[in-house]
C-alpha cells in the first residue's frame, strides 16, 4: 500500500454458535478482545453493530487484501463460536467515480 491510500473495506456478517452465545453472555468484553485480535491479522473494525435477524453482528472492517480476511475468517471460524460471511465493499462515491461518465448521466428516452 502506498502511504495515504485507503485500505479495502469488507462487510463481515457474523452469526454466533450456541458456544459463542454462552461466551458473550458470560464474558461480554470478549467482543472487544476479538476486535483487538483482528488487528494482529492486519485488519481493523471500523464499525460494529449487533443486529436482529439471521446475523448477530454486522462488522465494517478494513484490511489490506482478501487473503487477510480469509485468514481471519478461518481462524475465528475454527474456534466453533462464530460463522462468518465476508463481502468486499466500496462506497457509492467510489462506485460512481469508477463508472464511465456516459453511463452515469445517460438518460433513456422512448420515441
Amino acid at each position: 500500500m502506498v502511504p495515504g491510500e485507503y485500505l479495502p473495506i469488507y462487510v463481515l456478517l457474523t452469526t454466533l454458535t450456541a458456544e459463542g452465545r454462552k461466551t458473550i453472555k458470560n464474558k461480554p468484553e470478549r467482543i472487544n478482545e476479538v476486535n483487538k485480535e483482528l488487528e494482529t491479522f492486519g485488519a481493523k473494525i471500523l464499525h460494529q453493530y449487533a443486529v436482529l435477524g439471521p446475523y448477530d453482528f454486522v462488522n465494517i472492517v478494513e484490511a489490506p487484501d482478501n487473503e487477510t480476511i480469509l485468514r481471519l475468517s478461518i481462524e475465528l471460524g475454527s474456534r466453533g463460536t462464530v460463522s462468518m460471511v465476508s463481502m468486499p465493499a466500496m462506497s457509492t462515491e467510489d462506485l460512481i467515480s469508477h463508472l464511465p461518465m456516459s453511463q452515469t448521466f445517460q438518460v433513456t428516452r422512448k420515441a
